[in-house]
């Protein structure tokens, strides 16, 4: 059973519920003096709270997404083992990608991909940084029309928040879903969307940095991705066809990696991100000492120091609940031209999917409208 497996959710309960019996069952028992009763006393209070702990545990996990499997839970390495193409759509890649297999969006008419178009699950790896990690690519409707057959798609990065799943992308937050209902209403222009994690050498939270003399997580995600998505599929070149949104994490790189590099990004959308990188025990020294580069990963320092790029950016934040939501008025009141900035500011909401799930659709559609084909 997995970390994330339902089974082993309820088999966790199970067994916190039949410690909480045991303990009013057997206590009376165990009153007496002694050293077996006093440690059995001890054995069911620790044996109970300690399942309750995992009961919780695993149930805040399987909501949030934080950690995938026991693996990615304990920063072990896994070997990727021997690609296996299990849908007639697999095909081997190029460039640094490889094709794992595909599946529907899981809409209506979602087996056929010219209706409700593809999402391609896929494994990239950088030419020079070497940082290889899965992603999910997902086709819309016209991708597969004769229609659309030579035309280049916009295409934005969907980056999760830290440490993240791809695969909330898709379950939880419904970016593929949401995309093809709304392509189909006329509230979204078609646009592929590269959905992933922006922790791309586990554990470590790297900040999409390029750190000094470590992983060079800035390169991979402006230069190579890019290059590698449009060298496999139908996608522009230009910053122009090219956005990136995320959520916390990933809306805090989202932002920065339009500001830093907006010849490789035009547009961003950050849902509850912050707005200067974290340095603590997950992220380790991500900048080598050199104030410099620590400014410069601080988009408030950037819009007051360095000329104002020409990027669009929606940030979003809710009033009550959220604690970025004063940073946030101060970041758009900070914004000059020729950068563009929008806002979708609730009453009240929190840092979690509920909130983003009534983010996603307005930002998507918005985003999808400041690229090019």
């Amino acid at each position: 059973m997995g970390l994330t497996s339902k089974k082993l959710l309820v088999l966790v309960i199970v067994v916190a519920v039949a410690f909480f019996v045991a303990t009013i069952w057997l206590w009376p028992r165990l009153s007496r003096q002694g050293v077996k009763p006093i440690a059995g006393r001890i054995g069911l209070l620790f044996g109970g709270q300690m399942a309750i702990l995992a009961a919780l545990g695993l149930s805040i996990n399987s909501y949030f997404g934080f950690y995938s499997s026991f693996a990615d839970l304990f920063g072990t390495n896994q070997d990727p083992g021997q690609v296996v193409d299990y849908t007639a759509g697999a095909t081997n890649g190029k460039d640094g990608l490889e094709h794992l297999g595909s599946q529907g969006v899981g809409v209506p008419g979602g087996g056929s991909p010219d209706k409700a178009g593809r999402i391609d699950k896929v494994q990239i790896k950088g030419a020079k940084t070497g940082i290889t990690t899965p992603a999910y690519v997902y086709l819309p409707p016209q991708y597969f029309q004769k229609g659309f057959s030579k035309q280049n798609f916009p295409a934005s990065v969907i980056l999760t928040g830290y440490p993240g799943t791809a695969e909330s992308l898709i379950t939880r937050m419904k970016y593929p879903q949401t995309a093809t209902e709304h392509i189909q209403q006329g509230k979204m222009q078609p646009m592929i969307m590269v959905m992933m994690r922006p922790t791309v050498v586990p554990p470590r939270d790297t900040e999409c940095m390029d750190v000094p003399g470590g992983p060079q997580v800035e390169t991979f995600f402006t230069k190579e991705l890019r290059q590698v998505i449009s060298a496999n599929y139908r996608v522009g070149n230009a910053p122009q066809n090219w956005g990136v949104m995320g959520d916390s994490t990933g809306g805090y790189c989202a932002l920065k990696m339009s500001m830093r590099h907006p010849d490789d990004y035009s547009a961003a959308v950050s849902l509850s991100g912050y707005y200067n990188t974290h340095n603590d025990p997950t992220t380790g020294d991500l900048f080598g000492g050199s104030k410099q580069l620590q400014n410069e990963n601080d988009l408030m320092w950037l819009l007051k120091n360095k000329p104002a790029p020409k990027v669009w950016a929606l940030v979003t934040s809710s009033k009550q609940g959220e604690w970025d939501y004063s940073r946030t008025v101060a970041f758009m009141k900070a914004v000059k031209p020729p950068m563009q900035i929008a806002s979708i500011i609730l009453p009240s909401g929190g840092h979690n999917f509920t909130t983003w799930n009534r983010e996603v659709p307005s930002a998507l559609d918005a985003l999808s409208q400041h690229l090019t084909q």
